[in-house]
């Protein structure tokens, strides 16, 4: 092998191993850390601090399927989302969008965020019904998605996960 090839190689690998050491972190982290600083665990706004009580006043919101949901798998299923969304009040987008305010939400509009054509026109609002559907397969729901994921095929995770993300993506309860 050439000094140029292995030279290109180690230049390769560098890269990769600097995507994933910033995997789910915010991008601003991200160009921090490519430009030889370090990676910040601080974000803006961070995820309100909720009593017992009020997760389990948000999780009663959602359609009865969910409200046995375990909310510690559910953030552990997060991990696989964590690479490209954020969660908190006024966290940055990543390569999908941040999700804080997401139930309730027209599919497409977070501000400032590229959605596909597809997704801005879908006509539909999240709720714990169409965020199921949607993570079951991405791909089926609406084919034309720039969204990698492949999907979450078991419900129970899924129901976990949706659970999570109503608790972590909600205002706290009055």
């Amino acid at each position: 092998m050439s000094a140029s090839a292995t030279t290109a190689r180690w230049g390769a690998f560098a890269i990769a191993a600097l995507a994933l050491a910033a995997c789910g972190q915010p991008s601003s982290n991200v160009a921090n850390a490519a430009s030889g600083g370090a990676a910040s665990s601080t974000t803006v706004g961070g995820p309100p601090e909720l009593t017992d009580a009020q997760k389990k006043a948000l999780v009663a919101e959602l359609p009865a399927a969910y409200q046995g949901a375990d909310l510690s798998n559910g953030e552990s299923q997060f991990a696989v989302c964590r690479a490209c969304h954020t969660l908190n009040q006024g966290g940055q987008d990543m390569t999908g969008p941040n999700l804080w305010g997401i139930f309730g939400r027209k599919a497409g509009s977070e501000p400032g965020f590229s959605y596909s054509d597809d997704l801005k026109n879908a006509g539909w609002t999240w709720d714990a019904d169409r965020i199921d559907k949607w993570i079951t397969n991405p791909h089926a729901v609406l084919p034309g998605t720039k969204m990698t994921f492949v999907g979450m095929p078991d419900p129970t995770n899924r129901r976990d996960l949706i659970a999570f993300l109503k608790v972590q993506t909600s205002p706290p309860p009055k």
